[in-house]
């Protein structure tokens, strides 16, 4: 199948805002990926083509990293005039990059990448462009493809998603049921798919609420008992243990298992042979307090020696999903936790169950005057949605914000194709200027979309790359975030996460804005 297909496709569901829509393209084309390369032909040495084409229709490269950024995508080749890039080939030229290292690799991945953004048309090079930075805005997430496979398969929508969760990856599943030859066949294959322990499944999520009154109200009738569980600052990991064996995967399903050899050792002091626990990995202090996100992060991105031995982390459980032969994703979490208590010992996460709101909110101030990021409530009769924002778990979380100014603005792909979206974002020094703190899209509605595109094209100021535009420091935007951790890759040295626009600032001048020391304020510690 060639590339231009799928980028066509990709900008026919950024174009909609329907569901429907979206579903009923992406199934049209799996099922033309299907169709053009059926199971007898000879793949070659790389993926089926339906799960690159499944890939990418959901915003994903395959490959987790492949040395590639924003910085070096800036400066492209001219593009074809006539589309010949096939999917295969894309993919290929991926995996080749990402398993360039050593000396000499920053040229070769530079001339890969001039190679295959060359032989690219100019719709492909915006796709391709997306995809690397991991900013397909297409409104298409994982989600919109998981049923469009149901869709295109004939198989109930509902094995499809549990396939999906048990499986962990979406293209397996998608070739499962697109190869078979009827709707029945299909919801056959992928009924085999089962929970097993060293593969991970797809974690469950937690749906928002700005208090726990709120959290409380969404979770059922007032009075009912629920467990508040202490929302830790860490890396969700999900451990596999079968005997001696161990397996630690990340939220994404990345194994880091040769990183953590600390949570390894817990996994094996527990009392049960063969499991699968629900947790988070952080570091703390002597006295259990958290220690800056950002140690927890790079301690478990390194394996180096000296890394494991200035940072230790500690697992905490909060769920168990098989315990010694007994699957436990469908039992409510009441029974759940039963299980996990009599095994986790000093590695449970603490929490209260309780059917009282003034109980389940001082659990909370008491959890963020800990240091902890806040709290989850779930309900104790909910199973383990993997990989759903199931109604069941609720978090809750202390809202911080910021007056910050607009330094630049980037031009926006796929929907926002037309509009200034991604916004630079500074904050005063001590000097009169302003430090840049990262960039954000998120809470961006289409009506700030449009206004903002108007307000920044006359705050325009000096040269564009063509995807970046300076404009005058004068915008005040108010930006809400959910902590601040150092970075190197900003001149302040700090970077905020997860930040996302709440409204902009008419009432205020850029002088008003809050300083740098303010932000770094909050990554103290």
């Amino acid at each position: 199948m060639l590339l231009d297909d799928v980028a066509a496709t990709s900008e026919a569901v950024a174009a909609t805002r329907s569901r429907l829509a979206k579903r009923a393209s992406i199934a049209a084309l799996l099922r033309r990926a299907a169709e053009e390369s059926p199971p007898g032909r000879d793949p070659g040495p790389g993926p089926d083509e339906v799960v690159v084409v499944t890939s990418y229709l959901a915003g994903e490269l395959r490959q987790r990293r492949t040395g590639l950024g924003w910085a070096s995508l800036r400066s492209l080749p001219a593009p074809a005039t006539e589309p010949t890039l096939t999917v295969a080939t894309v993919d290929a030229a991926f995996e080749r990059m990402a398993g360039l290292s050593g000396p000499g690799s920053d040229t070769a991945r530079a001339a890969e990448a001039s190679a295959l953004f060359g032989a690219a048309t100019e719709r492909e090079q915006r796709f391709l462009r997306g995809l690397v930075a991991g900013e397909l805005r297409q409104g298409a997430l994982d989600a919109v493809v998981v049923d469009a496979i149901a869709e295109a398969s004939g198989a109930p929508v509902d094995v499809v998603r549990r396939a999906v969760m048990l499986r962990g990856d979406t293209g397996a599943v998608a070739v499962a049921a697109l190869r078979a030859p009827d709707p029945g066949a299909a919801g056959e294959a992928l009924g085999a798919f089962g929970l097993e322990v060293g593969r991970p499944v797809r974690p469950m999520l937690a749906q928002s609420a700005p208090d726990v009154a709120t959290a409380l109200e969404k979770l059922g009738p007032d009075g009912a008992e629920v467990s508040v569980d202490t929302k830790l600052d860490g890396i969700r990991i999900q451990v596999h243990r079968a005997g001696d064996a161990v397996r630690v995967f990340t939220r994404s399903l990345d194994d880091i298992t040769p990183r953590v050899p600390e949570i390894v050792a817990a996994a094996l002091a527990l009392d049960a042979n063969t499991f699968v626990l629900d947790g988070e990995a952080l570091a703390v202090d002597a006295s259990g307090t958290p220690r800056p996100f950002q140690e927890t992060a790079s301690r478990s991105a390194s394996q180096e020696a000296e890394a494991l031995a200035a940072v230790e982390l500690t697992p905490f459980f909060f769920d168990a999903l098989h315990v010694d032969g007994r699957d436990l994703l469908d039992d409510p979490l009441r029974d759940r936790l039963a299980v996990l208590d009599g095994i986790a010992g000093p590695f449970a996460v603490g929490r209260l169950v309780t059917g009282d709101p003034d109980a389940a909110a001082a659990f909370f101030t008491d959890a963020v005057a800990r240091g902890q990021e806040g709290v989850v409530v779930k309900a104790l009769d909910a199973p383990y949605a993997a990989g759903r924002r199931g109604a069941g778990w609720v978090k809750v979380k202390p809202r911080h914000t910021l007056d910050l100014v607009v330094l630049a603005v980037e031009r926006g792909s796929g929907r926002r194709q037309g509009h200034l979206s991604n916004i630079h974002l500074g904050a005063r020094d001590s000097d009169g200027g302003f430090v840049m703190l990262g960039k954000t899209f998120k809470g961006m509605t289409d009506q700030m979309l449009a206004w903002q595109t108007e307000r920044f094209t006359e705050l325009a100021d000096g040269p564009t790359d063509g995807y970046v535009v300076k404009v005058r420091p004068e915008q005040v935007v108010e930006i809400a975030f959910d902590g601040v951790q150092r970075s190197t890759r900003y001149p302040g040295g700090v970077a905020l996460r997860f930040a996302r626009v709440i409204r902009y600032r008419d009432d205020k001048t850029a002088a008003e804005a809050d300083t740098i020391d303010t932000v770094r304020s909050y990554a103290a510690g």
